[in-house]
């Protein structure tokens, strides 16, 4: 391809980045393009949000806005006791494309998570995570068009492999130039999603992490030799790093408390093993029964009644993870053991009886279960804000075996969460000391343990801004996560929505602010695709 499309401003997402990981990558030389964009741009550290992670901390990047005003503040939503993975329908705001088509500018997305189904728009866009491997684009049928331009698509990879990585990054940009020629875009973005997986499947593989960055690195340089931006900003959606500290088992503190009730044979949480379905076989799908479990559509088989059974009188998953721990076969029996069997004999909360409890870890957060919100609410609204106040003076005084505060803050959700979708939010939430402890939902019988995962999110992403406008003198300020989408409407001319949280970066020519009418979205389409569950919780997202 090799048509100038006049692109304006080229947004480029890379899941993940930061300078802990980027900093020895240009030292060395390996990333030409993305070091030619900071050396000649004003670039740094781009603070994330609460929670720091993909699925809530993207749709603030690109609507501007904090969770409490979006809707997302995980990879989950819930309704009552029931859940789903997050989509479209739960970004309760204007995206930047959204704002821009307003303003007669056409734009071409392609992977934002998030963002399926897609919303009308001037312009084309391909969902990425969250959406099903075969998603509805817009405009409808464009997916096909894709893969018979560039050849394969897909939305999550198709192994684990770094070749599978690569192969997903390389796509990502062919087909954003694809898309870039056949519309002639005014805005375009772009994003990488394989540059996070990677350090959540094997966050030791340097060869493999560099190979990935590298390939960013070559579609980077195809896109701006094709497109020509007048305008690059680079940004991520949180950080990196190595967990330095422990596993905290939130619900299992939250027993010894009295908060959480248990039960046992598969009734309560939806729970994940280290075991990924690696016996079942390919493709099975799986059903979700109304209190939050999975279950075959034939009903559960011999081995998982049996499972059950024994989790009843006390002989549960956990307890016989442990005892193979012990003894060093627990990592061999987990590869074979299907999920399935594992969570019906697995200890679970019991959310209905219980008075509190942590649902999805990556929400940094408590929940409590109120009378007249929940459908069997134990905790009443007279009660609401002593029970709250009690459970953080105990989180906050919470220390790790180390004697160090497990928690740097905890705070009423209206401390960090403000909008007509706060409500949607975690009553309490908990942010670990730096990041560094691993805050679990399972149940183990013990507060403490070792992370499950050596490496996750930070707190700290980065940010580069490049081209002629942009003035290096006054650099990018202190940057946050929200301040992406005002920049990028600045440099359009475009003045920001009044309710977004940031602000244009300094670098950038500020355009000033106007009202938008609220997007009003009462859709809600269900996620229920079992290979994205899986696909998530293959990554630690879910537990």
């Amino acid at each position: 391809m090799t048509a100038d499309t006049g692109l304006r401003t080229l947004l480029v997402g890379i899941d993940a980045a930061c300078e802990r990981v980027l900093e020895p990558l240009f030292a060395e030389g390996e990333l030409p393009t993305l070091a030619s964009i900071v050396s000649t741009g004003a670039s740094g550290p781009l603070q994330s949000q609460v929670p720091p992670w993909t699925a809530s901390a993207w749709p603030s990047l690109y609507t501007g806005m904090n969770p409490g005003k979006h809707g997302v503040f995980s990879f989950l939503t819930f309704e009552g006791y029931d859940w789903d993975v997050v989509n479209a329908t739960d970004v309760r705001e204007r995206t930047l494309w959204e704002l821009l088509d307003r303003h007669g500018y056409r734009s071409v997305v392609v992977n934002a998570p998030v963002t399926h189904p897609p919303r009308s728009f001037d312009g084309a866009l391909i969902p990425g995570y969250t959406a099903p491997e075969d998603p509805t684009c817009h405009p409808e049928g464009l997916l096909d068009d894709v893969r018979d331009s560039i050849g394969n698509y897909t939305v999550y990879p198709d192994d684990d492999s770094t070749d599978a990585y690569r192969r997903a990054i390389r796509s990502r940009g062919e087909a954003f130039r694809y898309l870039a020629e056949r519309f002639d875009p005014d805005f375009g973005f772009l994003q990488f999603q394989a540059t996070d997986s990677i350090f959540h499947r094997r966050p030791d593989d340097e060869a493999g992490i560099r190979a990935l960055y590298r390939e960013v690195d070559r579609q980077l340089a195809a896109t701006i030799e094709t497109c020509h931006p007048e305008t690059i900003v680079v940004a991520s959606d949180h950080g990196m790093g190595p967990y330095e500290g422990y596993e905290f088992r939130v619900n299992d503190f939250l027993r010894e408390l009295g908060a959480v009730e248990t039960v046992r044979g598969g009734r309560g949480m939806p729970t994940w093993s280290r075991a990924r379905e690696r016996s079942l076989k390919a493709g099975e799908e799986t059903t979700r029964a109304g209190d939050g479990t999975t279950s075959d559509e034939s009903g559960p088989g011999t081995l998982q009644r049996s499972m059950a059974a024994l989790a009843s009188v006390g002989l549960t998953s956990q307890r016989i993870g442990a005892a193979l721990d012990r003894v060093g076969l627990a990592d061999a029996v987990a590869r074979r053991v299907p999920d399935a069997l594992v969570s019906a004999g697995t200890e679970q909360v019991d959310f209905r009886n219980s008075a509190a409890y942590m649902r999805s870890r990556i929400e940094c957060g408590i929940r409590l279960n109120l009378q007249g919100r929940e459908p069997n609410g134990v905790v009443s609204e007279s009660d609401y804000d002593d029970v709250r106040v009690d459970l953080m003076n105990e989180l906050r005084a919470l220390t790790a075996p180390d004697g160090e505060p497990v928690f740097e803050a905890v705070a009423p959700r209206e401390a960090y969460f403000h909008g007509p979708e706060s409500h949607r939010a975690v009553d309490i939430v908990t942010i670990p000391a730096d990041y560094d402890h691993f805050l679990s939902t399972t149940l183990h019988g013990e507060r403490f343990g070792q992370p499950t995962e050596p490496w996750n999110h930070k707190l700290e992403g980065f940010v580069a801004v490049a081209g002629e406008t942009v003035d290096l003198r006054e650099g990018i300020g202190h940057a946050h996560l929200c301040d992406v989408a005002p920049t990028v409407l600045s440099t359009f001319d475009v003045p920001a929505d009044e309710r977004m949280d940031g602000t244009v970066l300094p670098c950038v020519p500020y355009t000033g602010e106007q009202s938008y009418p609220r997007f009003e979205n009462d859709e809600s389409a269900a996620t229920d695709d079992a290979v994205v569950e899986r696909r998530l919780a293959d990554l630690g997202y879910i537990e």
